[in-house]
Order: C-alpha cells, then structure tokens, then sequence
C-alpha cells in the first residue's frame, strides 16, 4: 500500500528542513526521511563541531600567550581531552535534538527513519513503506572522498568524521590534504599538543588561492610548529607496528613521515549512489553529484536536488540558500537562480580567512584590469590592540567599473569583516560608494575603506 504525501524531503540536512516547514506552512502534506543523523554534516561532523573544537583550541593558545598580555597562569596550560570532546558532544547534539524536535512536532509532516530509494519518479521506499509524491526533493550531502591510493587499505585512516571520536591528543598527526578541512585539524590538534605534520600534493596550501594568501596561511602554520611537506608526489601508506608510514615522495626532505595517526582530507563526494536515481531517471555527473538547472530541478519534472549532493556548492550557507531559492520559486512566484549568489566563504584557521568572489588571478585570468588594495594587520588598530596581527586584507576591484570583484581578509575578525564587502557586492555597489562609508572605530571593517582607497593597478 502506497501513503501519498504532497511532498517528499529525503534528508534532514541545512536545506531539507527549513523547506519541509515552508511547505507544511502552505498546506501541503510532506514526508521528511531521514537515515541517519538529524542536522546534516554541519550540526553532526561539520561546521557545529569543528568550531567548537576550534573554540577549544583557541582558549589554549590564549593561555599559552597570557604573559603577553599581562595574565600570568601558574603551572602550565594543560588539555583535557575528554573534556573537549564531552563540550563538542554537547554543542553538537543540542543543535541535532533541536532540528529532529522541530520537525517530529510540525503540523502536516511526517517522519520516517532510514534508507530511503527511488521505485519510480514518484514513489520512494523507506522501510517497509512505500511512499508517493508529486514533489521530491533530494538533500542528502556528501561524505569524505577516500581516494584509491597505495597502501590506503592497509592502515586506519582518519576523516573528518571519525576524527571527532578521539578522546586523546595524537603523539603525531599527519594531515593528508592541505586545505580547508586539513588545515583546520592540523592547527587545532597542534594546539592540543600533538606534533602535526600537512602533507600537500600541490606545490603550495590552499591551491585556489591567491599565492600571498597561500603563502601567509603556511606561515602562521609553520609558526606554531607545524611540519609542511609539499609538492608530494606519491602519497602511500604502510603500518608500522602501531605507526603508520606515509610515503611522501617530495623533492625535498625525507621521503617517508612516520606518525601514530593520519587524517585523511583530500575532497568530499556526494550521498547518491544508494538513492536508485536510475530508478527515477535522475541524472548524475561523472563524480556523482545529482544534475541540476539554474533553480536546482533535476531533469525529472517535480524532483529537486539541494545541498552538497548537487555540486553548485559545499557550505552549509550554500545549501540553506539552495532552501531560499526552491521555496521563493515555488511558493512566492520568484524566478530566483543559483548564479544570482555571490561565492563566499571561510577557512577557519586561527586567525581565520573570508573570502568573497574572485581572487586576483582568478579575476586576470578572466581578462579584467584590476586595482588591487592591500594592507597588513599590522597595520589594523583593533589587531594590533588584541595582539593578534598576522595576515593582511586584501580587495580586488574593476578598474574600469569600480565593480568590486573580491575580497580576501586573513586575520582576526577576517570572516566577519568580509561581509562589509559581501553586502556591498550583493547590493551592486562600487568601490567608491564602500569608501565613502563611515565604519565604527575600532574594528577591522573600518579598514575596508582605507584598503579601496589605496588600491593600485
């Protein structure tokens, strides 16, 4: 027997929920699955716990630097583990048992837990249950990518998930991957107290970036005493009674690390290949990810694709703005698309990156002439006040516009400061007109203009 329902939400990610209460509140019918965890990757092994890690880590590095400030702590800075852990647990369920709450008390839908699997267009299993809609809506993210590597069977690998079960400080973490994941872990676990090395295929960190961007973010790694090895040729793994080897094959340096744990951060890829998509004639690219159009529909009229599984962003505000996009089109007769965004995002080292539209080369290698503004933390009042003022700003605008392109802020403060810039840009304002605004003192968006002002070609 088939339950109809209007809807249908198959995961309780950043976008499924918000949407499944958009269309209870008009009405309609909706069927929410999910397997797993309620909240998603942010709230479970994401964004939620990660920075409550980050949190923890930087509470350490304060008590370490309390002499520079005045504060003298007597006997050391010592981590508690299991206390961390417990914190972060607790963070991250509050915010799980908040959205499953929500949904299992909102009128008009319905919650079922487990797989779930297209039998046609309209008809999805859950269960024993067959469920049918003419509205499908698919949120069900993505996972750690573990790629085929030699040796990567024969040892215990770390990912982002499995990471956030240690209870103890690794003697020696070896981070595989030097991006915003990898690095993320590398500082706060070196924060903890355990040796960290960033083991890097490309020549440099964060490779999308800017390479002064680049270039900083390893020095205030390397500054805390985190070992690089970059331009890894051959990354392989092998145990070694309870170690684990990893061959690095750089240029330089010894070709081998040898650490007791190895995090494994090398890309993502998307929850689909058990959803029966061909079931429901619903295409997918080469890697997976579900193909969408300009307002997220699949190629099947009536089924959606939200989230990290469609490949039009990885952030939890990308996903939540997948949600804004399909209700606004649905429900209040908007023609809203993914490409009205602007890209924006963080990496939340310590101190940490925000960063908005193009980088410089990105906007040269789109053949625009660009000013560029630039200016040092240490030249930022309110950094220099806390004693933080590693890193720089950065704005990139049209020359012949003054259309500001993008914007990179490493240092205290920097993913709050960047929306000064990304309001801006979203409102289509220029350069000049973000110049002539009057920002509080002190702060670090106060600068925003003074770096416009000084822009160059």
């Amino acid at each position: 027997m088939t339950r109809p329902f209007d809807c249908i939400v198959i995961g309780a990610g950043q976008a499924g929920p918000p949407l499944a209460g958009r269309l209870a509140g008009a009405g309609m019918t909706v069927a929410m699955i999910e397997r797993k965890l309620f909240g998603g990757t942010c709230v479970n092994t994401g964004c939620i716990p990660t920075k409550a890690l980050v949190a923890s880590a930087h509470a350490a590095h304060v008590a370490r630097r309390s002499a520079d400030f005045g504060v003298a702590i007597r006997g050391g800075v010592e981590i508690d583990m299991p206390a961390v852990k417990a914190r972060k647990d607790k963070v991250s369920t509050a915010a799980r048992n908040g959205v499953e709450s929500w949904l299992r008390k909102m009128d008009r839908c319905t919650v079922f837990e487990g797989q779930a699997r297209f039998e046609s267009p309209t008809e999805v299993r859950v269960g024993g249950e067959l469920l049918s809609a003419s509205r499908i809506f698919i949120n069900v993210g993505g996972r750690a990518s573990i790629p085929s590597m030699p040796g990567v069977d024969s040892v215990k690998l770390l990912t982002n998930t499995s990471i956030l079960e240690l209870d103890a400080v690794p003697r020696h973490l070896v981070v595989v991957g030097g991006s915003y994941v990898g690095l993320e872990f590398a500082q706060m676990y070196r924060r903890f107290g355990a040796q960290v090395t960033v083991v890097e295929k490309g020549p440099r960190l964060v490779g999308r970036e800017d390479e002064d961007v680049s270039d900083a973010i390893r020095e205030i790694l390397e500054a805390e005493g985190i070992g690089m090895r970059l331009a890894a040729e051959c990354i392989a793994f092998r145990p070694s009674g309870t170690d684990i080897v990893v061959g690095v094959d750089c240029q330089t340096g010894d070709r081998e690390v040898v650490g007791s744990h190895v995090l494994l951060a090398v890309g993502r890829r998307p929850n689909t290949d058990d959803l029966g998509l061909e079931r429901a004639g619903v295409q997918t690219d080469g890697r997976g990810y579900i193909r969408v159009d300009e307002q997220l529909q699949t190629n099947v009229t009536g089924i959606w694709a939200l989230g990290d599984c469609n490949g039009r962003g990885a952030f939890t505000h990308t996903a939540y703005n997948d949600f804004e996009i399909v209700a606004a089109n649905l429900l209040d007769g908007e023609m809203r698309r993914v490409s009205d965004r602007i890209e924006a995002y963080a990496l939340y080292i310590d101190p940490p990156l925000g960063r908005v539209g193009l980088s410089v080369a990105q906007a040269t290698a789109a053949k625009r002439k660009v000013r560029v503004g630039k200016r040092p933390m240490t030249r930022v009042g309110r950094a220099v006040e806390k004693g933080e003022t590693q890193g720089f700003m950065k704005v990139v605008i049209d020359a012949e516009s003054d259309a500001i392109l993008g914007a990179a802020i490493l240092g205290v403060g920097g993913d709050e400061a960047i929306h000064a810039v990304i309001d801006t840009m979203a409102a289509h304002r220029t350069a000049g007109q973000l110049q002539r605004t009057v920002h509080i003192h002190p702060t670090v968006a106060e600068l925003i203009p003074t770096v416009i002002g000084e822009a160059t070609p």
